[in-house]
């Protein structure tokens, strides 16, 4: 059996090969945008971190006595959510000034020239947007939600240490046949939660045919050992199906098997920028039994946003090759600027598109998509001017 012998010279001979069969076109093109893109990495995340947290960090410092350790370690943890942040503006950024500065330099004439057109040089570009988008979601996805969590974790440990937990009221949780997901079995009702015990309690029970169960207790909790919940001073009602009363029983202690997601529902303190798209979805899943429709396109709109959002590096980058490309004899001095404007218009459309699909007058779906739609439309109307 040969053995295959690792050799680094060998590999780097492979890459250069592959590298060569490149066009030429790409190639330079690829070398140009290295520079601005970590430039406008830098610059965006710098901005972001100084104006999203650094101020927000000082305040905690001075007003609540965050530890200036602790400030420092939760400022490094906010960081990757604004290096995610970055990865659409510096791709915009990149392709803006490449191709202006190309313009400027006459060298997109030229291309003309030679019979190359704008939607040639596109091409590079869009691929490099595709990679800055795979790179967004990887660290939006993979990064950010641990992170967030972690710096979240930090400061209410050490702030809220001596304050008693958050309460929540009004947990609603509906249980539907697993069969038909349609037929409701049971429906949850606790009027106050305490960080441990559910208070004032009520289960209305529709699972046997012919017979309704109403149960109402003082109070109840979830026992991870034995998987169920566990009430506590209660009574319950039996109900025929001619709305008289079968049997009336009172108890000082009731086990009922019930999934733990009234808990899950109470206790949820995560907020989407916290979680993964899986994640979220997982708790949107419970989120839709408690009835609540103002939580729920919440929800569904941040998960939208979190899948559309890594796409906007693509849209990003073929508007900044398109205007980039439109002939004119300036320097490309002016490209951050404009980079600005479009990326305060990109996400004033993110932020109408969110406030109207939870009002529900356009679907989550609509809402998160519409600004990368507008985008792709508006890039696609400039290279064709560009072509011209």
């Amino acid at each position: 059996m040969a053995t295959v012998v690792f050799s680094p010279k060998r590999v780097w001979k492979s890459l250069h090969f592959v590298v060569q069969q490149i066009p030429v076109l790409d190639r330079y093109l690829w070398r140009l945008f290295l520079t601005p893109f970590l430039f406008g990495m830098g610059a965006f995340s710098s901005i972001g971190l100084s104006v999203g947290a650094l101020f927000e960090t000082v305040r905690r410092v001075v007003e609540s006595g965050l530890p200036l350790t602790v400030a420092l370690q939760v400022l490094a943890l906010k960081t990757p959510y604004f290096i995610g942040l970055a990865f659409p503006m510096a791709t915009l950024l990149t392709t803006l000034l490449t191709f202006s500065r190309l313009g400027a330099n006459s060298e997109l004439v030229a291309l003309r020239a030679c019979g190359v057109q704008a939607r040639r040089w596109v091409i590079p570009a869009l691929l490099f947007s595709l990679v800055t988008t795979g790179l967004t979601f990887v660290v939006n996805e993979v990064v950010v939600p641990v992170t967030n969590y972690q710096a979240t974790v930090i400061v209410r440990q050490v702030l809220d240490q001596e304050r008693p937990r958050v309460e929540r009221r009004n947990i609603i949780y509906q249980e539907f046949d697993l069969e038909t997901g349609k037929k409701l079995q049971r429906l949850f009702y606790a009027s106050r939660f305490d960080g441990r015990y559910m208070r004032g309690l009520t289960v209305l029970d529709f699972s046997q045919e012919g017979l309704q169960q109403i149960l109402s207790a003082e109070m109840g909790f979830w026992n991870p050992e034995r998987q169920t919940w566990e009430f506590h001073n209660g009574t319950i009602y039996l109900v025929a199906a001619d709305g008289s009363y079968r049997n009336i029983i009172q108890f000082n202690k009731q086990e009922i098997t019930l999934p733990r997601a009234p808990l899950d529902l109470a206790t949820q303190q995560r907020t989407p920028d916290e979680m993964s798209i899986l994640e979220a979805q997982d708790y949107l899943r419970i989120l839709e039994r408690s009835g609540n429709l103002t939580k729920i396109r919440e929800w569904q709109v941040r998960i939208q946003q979190k899948i559309a959002i890594p796409f906007i590096c693509l849209v990003l980058g073929l508007v900044g090759t398109a205007l980039g490309s439109l002939p004119r004899r300036t320097s490309g001095g002016w490209a951050f600027g404009l980079s600005v404007i479009i990326i305060f218009i990109y996400y004033l459309l993110m932020f109408i598109g969110d406030a109207l699909s939870q009002v529900g007058l356009l679907a989550p779906v609509v809402g998160a998509w519409f600004p990368n739609i507008l985008g792709l439309l508006t890039g696609i109307y400039l290279l064709h001017r560009a072509d011209r």
